[in-house]
Parts: structure tokens; C-alpha cells; sequence
């Protein structure tokens, strides 16, 4: 009967949802097994191909491909006639008359091992990182699902049928991030991430995250190469610190650069306090050094303070300033949405914090009205001395999104973020 493997890299949909009457098999293994009519004695032919039809998010077959050779006419059985799949034979029912019709190739058809076996899977800018030697398949209730490709060693034996000789572990590639360039393109030989630039852009950085927790080695960085840079930095905070070490390890320095300057203070020194030394001293070195500076205080002291974990990324105005003015700026400015959840209203040039605007309620007041008029006061504020501990505390009771720092002056120094300080603390706990 089937292979009994341990699926690593993601669980199908029969696993996921606890059906426990199911089976896999390796393609390679079911590859010239012979067909048979009923009863063992009554020999149709052997499997040539198996055909699927693309479809999400798993193919599933429709039939089996026998070729006679020798310019005798094929047979296609359909998915629906085999009756079972076993050691020795797969069993089918009998045709209707002598033999079952020629195998005719329809749109969105996949064969097996005409457009799978021996491909060259390639990252997105289209860099050689593995081979397919197997198709690891998966039959339940009738249906029978193309659900990994394996890019073992152990696959190159099937194919030989030499498996006694495999010694390492399997290694499948979940179908989900693996699809063909082009299947009606036959001389096309390679596969393709499945996962498109633009998709991964709609994707929360926390299921991109989970998606490259379970990969591994080259795959996931060819993943993680595919991100825009933003994405890319926005995902590294979110992956657990294994797969952060080693997406950082495997970055190149301009590109490392790149995505560290998309990140926070304080985001900074939580990834780098999970790195090696050797990697933390080569990550810093690529910062600007004030930047640097600060890091290796929080890295020195984890009790650092709210001004060393302050952030230059917010919204001030005057609060002479009209809502019109305000919104016609914002929509301007370029600025990122998560910089300004709050429009901070200061007064004269030593900029004294004198209240707060939630920027949704701006978009429900007419232009005439003033900042001033809007604003709330007096405003929930960080001394600059404060501990981490402490600008916890705030964020746990007030559930503000950001919280501004002050001097003893009440002079606007900057603002720190919920998920600087405390996702940091939960990394940790």
C-alpha cells in the first residue's frame, strides 16, 4: 500500500481537517506499475503518465496515460474508473470494449513526469535552487492530489529503484509555493515559486512569516529574496528568531542594508540581540554610526531608556493649523500609515506638546475647524527617562498605538510604537 512519510513542510487538506483514511505515494514508485482490469491476470498495460488538472489549491488526477509503443495507439483511463491502488498493480475497471480511448491532452492538463520529473525549480529572478526527483501524491476518498515535490537525493533513487540506498530524510516542497511557467509550453523545463511579487505584497507579513518558517534552506530565501523591501523587513520582525537567523545570515550586505533601514530603533536591537556576535558585529557595521550607537546602548543595557528607543517618525502641526490644510498634506506627504495614526499639535519653536488629534476624526470634521479646536489635552506622554518596563506599562493601560516622548520641558522629542516595545518584550517572554 502506500508510503507512510512525515510531512514537514505543510499539512494537506485531508491532514488538516483529521481525515485519517488516506494514503501517499511517490510518483517514481507508481511510474511503469502495471494497470490491470479487474483481476491481476487481465494486464491493460503499465503507467506511462499520470495527468492532473491544475487547480487550487492542489492538482487532482483525472486519468492515467498508457503508451504501447511501437506506433500503437495510447489509452487514457479516467481517474474515476480505478477501483484501487496496490504493491503490485493499480486496478481499474474493465473498458467498455477492447480498450479504453487514445490519450488526447486538454488545456490545463499536467503529466507527471513529462512536465514535472527532473525540472529545475527556480526563485523568482531566476536563479537555479533545486530539481524535482519525485512527486509525493496523496489519495483519499477517490481523489488523488499532487500535494509536494521532493527535491531529495532520496527521490533520484525511486527513480532508479535503489531506495534501500537512501540515508537522509525527505525533502518536500508543499505544491502551494511551486507551479509550472507554462504547461502547455512542453519545452519550457523549469518551475517557478508559485508565490508572485504581487501577491506576496497583499499578504500580512505574518502569514509570509509562517510561510517561511517552514521552509528551509534555499527555498526560503528565495522566498524571502522575492519580497519588496519593506515587506522583507516587516516579515523578518514577525518570523520567529530561528528563521531570523537565518534570513539574515543569507543576506547579501547591499541588500541587508536595504532592510534594516526600514526598521525601527528598537526593532533593530531585537533582531540583532538574537544574532550570533560574528553576524551582530556585521549587521551593525552596515548602519549609519549614530544609529549603530544607539543599538549597541540598547543591545549593553536592556533597560534602555524611552529616549534611546524613541522613534522620528510622526506627525506634528501647529495648532493654528485647518483640518483641510492637514489633510491636503498628508495625502501629499508620501508618509507611511503607520506613522500617523496621531497628529501631535505643538506650540513655538521648542516645540511644547500641547495635545493630540486621532487622524480618524479628521476625516470626519469640516476643513474650516482648527487643530486646536479638535485636539485632546492634556496628552498621555513618556518622560525620556523612562524605563522599557514602564513604557509598557503605558501601552498596556492606554492601548495607544504610539506614545510621544517628552523632555521635562514638555518639549516634543519623539514617539515610541506599540509593536517597538511591546513585541519586543514578547519575542522575550
Amino acid at each position: 500500500m502506500g508510503n507512510s512519510v512525515h510531512i514537514r513542510t505543510s499539512k494537506t487538506p485531508e491532514a488538516a481537517a483529521g481525515i485519517k483514511d488516506f494514503q501517499t505515494f511517490y510518483f517514481a514508485e507508481l511510474l511503469k506499475r502495471r494497470v490491470c482490469a479487474g483481476k491481476i491476470n487481465n494486464r491493460l498495460g503499465r503507467v506511462t503518465d499520470l495527468v492532473f488538472r491544475l487547480s487550487d489549491p492542489y492538482p487532482e488526477a483525472v486519468g492515467i496515460y498508457i503508451s504501447h509503443g511501437w506506433g500503437n495507439p495510447s489509452e487514457f483511463i479516467p481517474w474515476p474508473k480505478v477501483i484501487k491502488i496496490d504493491d503490485d498493480a493499480i486496478f481499474v475497471q474493465p473498458p467498455e470494449g477492447n480498450r479504453y480511448p487514445p490519450f488526447v491532452d486538454q488545456p490545463g492538463w499536467l503529466l507527471v513526469n513529462e512536465h514535472l520529473m527532473g525540472q529545475t525549480i527556480l526563485d523568482m529572478d531566476g536563479r537555479r535552487t533545486e530539481v524535482v526527483n519525485d512527486v509525493h501524491l496523496l489519495e483519499s476518498q477517490g481523489r488523488l492530489l499532487i500535494v509536494h515535490v521532493d527535491v531529495s537525493f532520496n527521490g533520484f533513487l525511486r527513480r532508479w529503484r535503489v531506495k534501500w540506498l537512501a540515508w537522509k530524510p525527505d525533502r518536500f516542497i508543499s505544491w502551494k509555493y511551486v507551479q509550472p511557467l507554462s504547461v502547455e509550453d512542453t519545452a519550457t523545463d523549469t518551475l517557478l515559486l508559485s508565490i508572485t511579487r504581487s501577491k506576496m505584497k497583499e499578504l500580512p507579513s505574518e502569514d509570509l512569516a509562517d510561510i517561511l518558517e517552514e521552509l528551509s534552506g534555499r527555498e526560503q530565501q528565495a522566498v524571502f529574496s522575492a519580497l519588496d523591501t519593506d515587506k522583507a523587513a516587516e516579515t523578518l520582525m514577525e518570523a520567529e528568531p530561528r528563521a531570523q537567523r537565518q534570513l539574515v545570515a543569507a543576506l547579501r550586505h547591499e541588500r541587508a542594508r536595504t532592510i534594516l533601514s526600514e526598521m525601527s530603533v528598537p526593532q533593530l536591537a531585537d533582531l540583532l540581540s538574537i544574532l550570533p556576535h560574528d553576524d551582530q558585529v556585521e549587521m551593525l557595521g552596515l548602519l549609519p554610526q549614530d544609529q549603530a550607537a544607539r543599538i549597541r546602548a540598547i543591545l549593553a543595557d536592556r533597560e534602555a531608556s524611552a529616549k534611546a528607543l524613541m522613534s522620528a517618525d510622526f506627525l506634528v502641526m501647529p495648532k493654528e493649523a485647518k483640518v483641510g490644510d492637514v489633510l491636503a498634506s498628508i495625502r501629499t506627504s508620501g508618509r507611511d500609515r503607520h506613522s500617523i495614526p496621531y497628529i501631535y499639535v505643538v506650540t513655538g519653536e521648542q516645540k511644547v506638546l500641547a495635545g493630540v488629534v486621532d487622524l480618524r476624526e479628521l476625516l470626519l470634521t469640516t476643513d474650516d475647524k482648527t487643530l486646536g479646536d479638535l485636539m485632546a489635552a492634556p496628552v498621555v506622554s513618556a518622560d525620556e527617562d523612562i524605563l522599557r518596563d514602564d513604557l509598557a506599562a503605558l501601552f498596556s493601560k492606554y492601548q495607544y498605538r504610539m506614545i510621544p516622548v517628552v523632555n521635562a520641558k514638555d518639549h516634543l522629542l519623539g514617539v515610541v510604537h506599540y509593536k517597538d516595545i511591546m513585541k519586543g518584550l514578547e519575542a522575550r517572554s
